[in-house]
């Protein structure tokens, strides 16, 4: 027997909160991640790891919102709760891994590709893994197609996520970056629901797990205490937050003069030549 699904029974709400939530997460994140590119001899992978737990944890956040107003008409639903937490671990590595190489390598060319490829696949793998935690009277199954579309929603909405906070253009283009990465969660999110099907078993039997009032808790104090955190961290930093490089310093090595010095030691080569060409025109007259 097929149930009835509704994954917007508390209206807009839950989609709202779970958008701007997504969005705080990787604004913070993108932040943090462009962050060795603005400052010069920062701590690069302490900002980074920073801006990989801030957008994963969004992203876990946004999708434990969203699934607050999924439910199947005389069904209850639960949470395994290892799985659930497992799903946070899984986004924050993938999503960690993809940062990594646009922090280290530039947000361009492959590496722009291959970060943004493995953030989206963290962002969808961390989706269906939270949905497999999900345990009701019943069978989950997904349209192969609908999938597939949802996963390249995510890699391509990450990408230009990635690409849009590398530029390092200043606050519009951070909130930008922020409002993409949002939109890529989301739609990955709603996306892979449009293609779940819920098959009732039409048993008895009471389902196992965490209810989601048990796993509310956990998820306000935890991961949003974070974020608060990682934001008092970004906002404390102006650099950070309106995206103005800081030049490099000038590297002074042997044998390399800087461009003063050099304009100085050609001049006094010249004057020296032409002390040296009066005396010697001098002499002569002398004798």
């Amino acid at each position: 027997m097929q149930g009835t699904v509704d994954g917007f029974s508390y209206g807009l709400v839950t989609p709202l909160v779970a958008y701007l939530m997504a969005c705080l997460g990787g604004a913070l994140g993108l932040r943090c991640t462009i962050r060795p590119m603005l400052v010069a001899r920062s701590w690069r992978p302490g900002w980074l790891a920073l801006g990989s737990a801030a957008i994963g944890s969004g992203i876990w956040t946004m999708h434990f919102i969203a699934m607050m107003g999924f439910t199947v008409r005389g069904v209850p639903i639960h949470y395994d709760r290892a799985m659930t937490f497992a799903s946070l671990a899984v986004a924050i590595v993938m999503v960690g891994i993809g940062v990594f190489m646009v922090g280290y390598r530039g947000a361009r060319g492959t590496a722009l590709f291959t970060g943004g490829t493995i953030t989206g696949l963290g962002i969808a793998s961390m989706h269906y893994l939270g949905m497999a935690g999900m345990r009701l009277d019943g069978r989950l199954e997904y349209d192969t197609l609908t999938v597939a579309t949802s996963v390249l929603v995510a890699v391509a909405a990450a990408t230009a996520a990635l690409w849009a906070a590398g530029q390092a253009r200043g606050f519009l283009w951070s909130v930008g970056a922020s409002l993409v990465m949002g939109l890529a969660v989301s739609g990955m999110h709603y996306t892979g629901m449009a293609a779940l099907t819920v098959h009732l078993h039409g048993t008895a039997a009471p389902a196992s797990g965490e209810s989601v009032a048990a796993l509310l808790a956990p998820m306000l104090i935890g991961p949003l205490a974070f974020l608060l955190l990682a934001g008092v961290v970004v906002i404390f930093d102006p650099r950070v937050v309106m995206g103005k490089p800081v030049p490099p310093p000038i590297e002074r090595k042997p044998g390399i003069p800087a461009h003063a010095v050099v304009q100085r030691s050609a001049r006094r080569p010249q004057a020296r030549t032409c002390r040296h060409l009066a005396h010697r025109s001098r002499t002569p007259q002398k004798r």
